[in-house]
């Protein structure tokens, strides 16, 4: 369950983008960092350097004027100032000999370079080298330069503190990118959110729509153009197609009450033939009997136009559920005990809401009535009335014939009827006018079915 809640968040495109937001900001970060970096890096060698290259000329400037007898206390002395471990001072002539050189007790293994003492006696002015050393945790910066004609100073430095202030500074910097991190990413979320809510409110005005708010329009609150244009094409096409809708429902609608008139002729003018007795019994019964079914059919079908157009009669008086469904139920129990299906009904006392009695009735009846039809004899029909958090929710179970998955979509299509309920009788309306009346009183109606074993339709209403 929780992996799949993870999947879903990531599917989502406010998390992708706050997850580009963070992932591209702690790059560039990191690209940062690797830049200072080798800055600072740079900068404390070119400083080491520069104080390495004051030493030799500083020692230079004293064997100039003081001679060999003055190189070895002063080497000492500086050594010490600066810590025996930390560096340390050589003076060898071309050759390689050591003349004179500081405390080398914490440098064991620190050899000479004859390849520098080469390129020095070639002319070069000084060559630097940073190596290791075994026993050494950091490294070390080697000097080597003349001091006099037959003199080469030799100087080490410990790179110690430079790396310390490194290691501090990654230390600083990588606790830093990970609270930027965090901070980039709520900032991230909140653009995302900020930039996505336009698009949110396209979404529940659609689901608005779906639910049969068709006058619901998108409200444009940000000023952007992209979001300005998307709006307005999206409300552009909504007129439209509600414009079509309302054109085929006027069709749909004229064509009913063109046909109400002629059918209401031809009955009456059957029942006339049949009291004054001038046709056949059979054959005027049977006209009346058509005619009444299409009359039926027509009325039912303006029923759920209005009340899918918002035309249905809007007086909303308070209605008492819970007696409607026990009506329902005593209606129904002689057809029920008929079919031998037993009828089980669980409402409280009384359940006051706000709506249409005439409506509300009619869709407890068109659910109640399909339910005891579907149920072969044996079966069970129960209905059941809940109060939960200000909504109403009735239930009607069923164990009858169930519907097929490939059925279930459509059942509440208009004249829609499954392959298995051909053999009764009926036109395939009385479920479509139940999902109109609910939705015209802010409810809807959910149903599961397993075929062969019997539906469940909950019809939910706002208190």
């Amino acid at each position: 369950m929780y992996l799949r809640k993870i999947l879903k968040i990531w599917d989502t495109l406010a998390f992708r983008l706050t997850f580009w937001y963070a992932l591209i900001f702690t790059v560039s970060s990191l690209c940062a960092f690797l830049l200072f970096y080798l800055i600072i890096s740079s900068v404390l060698q070119q400083r080491m350097d520069k104080e390495l290259l004051n030493e030799i000329s500083e020692f230079s400037s004293i064997l100039k004027h003081k001679g060999d007898d003055s190189i070895e206390a002063l080497i000492q002395a500086e050594a010490e100032s600066e810590g025996i471990g930390k560096s340390f001072f050589r003076f060898l002539n071309r050759n390689g000999e050591e003349f004179a050189s500081s405390n080398m007790s914490s440098w064991e293994g620190v050899d000479i370079d004859t390849r520098a003492l080469t390129a020095i006696t070639n002319g070069e002015k000084h060559v630097f080298e940073t190596t290791s050393f075994p026993g050494r945790r950091h490294k070390v910066r080697l000097l080597y330069g003349p001091i006099g004609p037959d003199r080469i100073m030799q100087i080490g430095q410990s790179l110690e503190d430079d790396a310390r202030f490194l290691e501090t500074f990654k230390q600083i910097f990588g606790i830093s990118v990970i609270l930027f991190t965090v901070f980039s990413a709520f900032i991230g979320w909140f653009m995302a959110r900020h930039a996505l809510s336009p698009f949110q409110e396209v979404t529940r005005t659609a689901q608005d729509i779906s639910n049969g708010a068709f006058e619901r329009r998108v409200e444009i609150s940000v000023k952007s153009e992209e979001i300005v244009q998307l709006t307005s094409a999206f409300n552009k096409m909504l007129n439209h197609i509600h414009g079509l809708m309302a054109g085929m429902r006027e069709v749909t609608d004229n064509i009913a009450h063109d046909l109400k008139t002629p059918i209401t002729r031809i009955r009456a003018l059957a029942e006339s033939e049949l009291i004054a007795g001038k046709t056949s019994e059979d054959l005027a019964v049977e006209t009346v009997e058509e005619c009444d079914y299409l009359l039926q059919m027509i009325n039912t079908m303006l029923e759920i136009s209005e009340a899918e157009a918002g035309l249905a009669p809007s007086a909303k008086e308070e209605v008492d559920m819970a007696g409607v469904v026990q009506n329902a139920c005593e209606l129904f129990r002689p057809i029920a005990k008929d079919k031998n299906v037993t009828l089980i009904s669980r409402t409280p006392s009384r359940v006051p809401i706000s709506g249409n009695t005439h409506g509300l009735q009619r869709m407890v009846v068109n659910i109640l009535e399909n339910a005891i039809k579907y149920t072969p004899t044996n079966g069970t029909v129960t209905i059941s009335l809940d109060d939960l958090n200000g909504q109403i929710v009735i239930t009607f179970h069923d164990t009858g014939i169930g519907i097929s998955e490939e059925d279930l979509p459509h059942i509440f299509r208009r004249l829609y009827r499954c392959e298995p309920s051909r053999s009764q009788p009926g036109f395939g309306l009385g479920l479509s006018l139940a999902l109109a009346i609910a939705r015209a009183h802010g409810g809807n109606i959910t149903v599961t079915s397993v075929l062969g074993k019997g539906s469940t339709f909950k019809v939910i209403l706002p208190r």
